[in-house]
């Protein structure tokens, strides 16, 4: 007995001692202190919330302007990494950047890979047509047939979505997601599947496009922010700062800033 009791007090110190090290291991949160800086990645496609304007060289947005409000929270600068769909989360792995805001989506799958901070908007998928096809495609089912293109973008949910969905019609992969409602408009592909946000806010400037049924999206998403995936101090400071942020009303400022019409 006296043996258990000597095994059963030397296993106690040595979890004790594992977690110790565990708790002890640096935060990115630490790491962007000391520099003085943090790394975002972000796109700069996707509006309202990426955008990468050519005529002043500079990013803007809802997360962009989320990204700076972090950086005041932070006491730091915020110097931003232009990214890519395909490349955003490798981003992460490869520590290029220390937070991913852009839009991102949710997913179990970047989990896998990633942390993900909690939700700051809710989001779902919709098709963005020519005004003129309204009447033509309302449903999935009339969107998916022969002879109809869809454009995507590659590396991003909204071509998860195509790829697991259209099986008839023709997928055209377009690299840059600025330019696919442009596409829309001229004829080269007839559909894009983007979320909602993008949509309206697309088809309200353009009254030559359409966003089919905002309100009753395809998918029911939220977007967060991407960081890495086992740097809890990092993901619960980056958590109580959203929790404050829709406390104080500063997301809601965003949203009509960038996206409420």
């Amino acid at each position: 007995m006296k043996h258990i009791t000597q095994l059963s007090v030397i296993f106690t110190l040595l979890t004790l001692l594992l977690s110790t090290v565990a708790w002890a291991q640096p935060s990115r949160l630490d790491e962007i202190a000391e520099r003085g800086y943090i790394l975002v990645g972000t796109t700069g496609d996707y509006k309202p919330f990426s955008y990468f304007n050519e005529e002043t060289k500079m990013f803007e947005g809802h997360d962009i302007d989320a990204a700076r409000l972090l950086g005041d929270a932070l006491g730091v600068e915020v110097r931003f990494v232009k990214t890519t769909w395909k490349t955003l989360t490798q981003g992460i792995l490869d520590n290029s950047y220390d937070v991913a805001m852009s839009g991102i989506t949710r997913n179990l799958t970047r989990l896998k890979q990633v942390g993900l901070t909690s939700p700051y908007i809710k989001v779902g998928k919709c098709p963005l047509i020519r005004m003129t096809d309204k009447d033509r495609f309302q449903s999935v089912k009339e969107i998916d047939v022969s002879g109809v293109k869809i454009g995507v973008n590659p590396g991003g949910t909204n071509e998860k979505f195509v790829l697991a969905n259209i099986k008839n019609a023709e997928i055209v992969v377009i690299e840059k997601n600025l330019s696919i409602p442009e596409a829309v408009e001229k004829g080269e592909v007839d559909v894009m599947i983007t979320d909602n946000v993008e949509a309206m806010l697309v088809a309200g400037k353009n009254r030559q496009l359409y966003a089919v049924a905002p309100d009753k999206t395809l998918t029911k998403d939220d977007f967060g922010y991407m960081l890495p995936r086992d740097d809890f101090a990092f993901l619960n400071w980056m958590n109580l700062w959203m929790h404050q942020m829709h406390e104080k009303g500063e997301f809601a400022a965003l949203k009509m800033k960038w996206i409420a019409e």
